[in-house]
């Protein structure tokens, strides 16, 4: 029987050409061509499927010779065909995620103490606490899951339970309980099959008949800034907890300083350098129109002053340049350039142009914070891009700190693509 051709789909010809099963195989299971320790297994990498493997479900997975290899969510849709969940021998049971889920929320509560500086926080980071295609954020009372996986959107109840159990009560009274809402990007719910609805993924009580409808906005404390999250319409989550200390760092550096924060989507660096850094001015530029209202909002909410404007960066910049305006302290941090590698050469020159543009608002001395947060652009390849837009911006540059996500977002050894946030912090001469 021939083998099974590159392009073939993993289910289709299996079903077409199967070969003989592991020897003692587990069903379900697929059979890979090449063996990999990061977390995703290519379409491209499996040879045989198991013809009773559905889309969703935890399948034992075996090297080419049958021995074998571990355990994770199959789904024939997705180019990220099996998303592994644990190496070596042990079950994928209700004991593996309730384990899982512990070990995530000790590392946020009990090793890095995060509810003392803050109700805003990943509870669950994917890959980097072994839960491939599941992160979770804290929000005040309320947990929004991004799902990323038809496997773990199926799995959605159970996971919302064992964070309510794993969590406890939000409320002081022990009246209250958490909300939780399930989100995922458009794109992946088309290529992962599966509809997200506009409701709390499973209610507080298992006795009750309907979900709760989530409301659509919350307050949350960081470092004694307050902001108000839409956790229903907002990017992403709502919230960016990834630089969370990166905005403290910043504010440390912005005493009576004149501050220019570029994408800065609900003002989280501009406010946190205003009323933890004593910032003399504050500025903030962004497209999203809902983003900017809800950043105004928050300067409100702080009772500080602050200018946030909506507009396209790269527009606002060249006109700031061509007006001579000059900042003591520019941040850059824009969304997501780079999705997938074909993206690669233009999103490098968005980021260089991005730079350059940035780099020539800097009063001599003062700090540039440029971040990138494209998992497929290396730590080495933005400071390359970088250098460069320095050299072409005519600007000589100190390079004095450069630093990732905050700890809350963990990287797994195997998979880099968990180390996505690079920040670089220059002094600009």
């Amino acid at each position: 029987m021939p083998p099974k051709r590159a392009g073939d789909s993993p289910s289709r010809s299996a079903a077409a050409a199967r070969r003989d099963p592991p020897a003692e195989a587990e069903s379900p299971w697929v059979r890979l061509r090449s063996v990999s320790y990061h977390p995703f297994l290519y379409a491209r990498m499996i040879a045989d499927v198991s013809p009773d493997a559905r889309p969703g479900d935890v399948v034992a997975v075996y090297d080419r010779r049958g021995a074998f290899f571990g355990r994770g969510l199959y789904n024939p849709r997705s180019q990220i065909a099996v998303r592994m969940l644990r190496h070596g021998p042990g079950p994928v049971d209700g004991a593996f995620w309730r384990q899982r889920i512990s070990e995530a929320v000790a590392l946020r509560r009990r090793t890095l103490h995060l509810d003392l500086c803050t109700d805003a926080y990943r509870l669950v980071h994917a890959e980097g606490d072994g839960l491939s295609g599941l992160t979770a954020e804290r929000y005040a009372d309320h947990v929004v899951l991004e799902v990323f996986a038809l496997g773990v959107f199926q799995r959605a109840d159970m996971l919302s339970r064992l964070l309510r159990e794993e969590l406890g009560s939000p409320g002081s009274d022990g009246g209250a309980d958490w909300t939780v809402q399930v989100r995922a990007d458009e794109r992946v719910q088309q290529i992962e099959g599966f509809r997200v609805t506009e409701v709390d993924v499973a209610p507080a009580d298992a006795g009750s008949a309907r979900p709760r409808r989530v409301g659509g906005r919350l307050v949350v404390r960081e470092h004694g800034v307050r902001y108000r999250v839409d956790v229903h319409r907002g990017q992403k989550t709502g919230f960016f907890c990834d630089q969370r200390d990166n905005r403290r760092a910043l504010a440390a550096l912005c005493r009576d300083a004149d501050v220019l924060d570029v994408c800065c989507y609900t003002g989280g660096f501009g406010l946190c350098a205003r009323v933890v850094g004593g910032a003399a001015s504050v500025t903030g530029v962004d497209l999203d129109e809902q983003a900017v209202a809800l950043a105004r909002e928050n300067a409100n909410l702080n009772q500080v002053r602050a200018q946030f404007v909506h507009a396209d960066a790269f527009p606002y910049l060249r006109q700031a340049l061509a007006n001579n305006r000059q900042y003591d302290a520019v941040v850059v941090d824009p969304p997501k350039i780079v999705a997938t590698r074909a993206e690669l050469p233009d999103g490098r020159q968005r980021y260089l142009d991005l730079n350059k543009l940035a780099l020539g608002l800097v009063r001599p001395g003062g700090v540039l914070l440029t971040c990138s947060c494209s998992g497929l652009v290396s730590r080495d390849d933005f400071l390359d891009v970088v250098r460069h837009a320095a050299r072409v911006a005519g600007r000589r540059i100190v390079l004095f700190n450069q630093t990732g996500a905050a700890p809350d977002h963990p990287v797994a050894p195997d998979c880099p693509e968990t180390a996505y946030l690079k920040a670089l912090w220059l002094r600009v001469l």
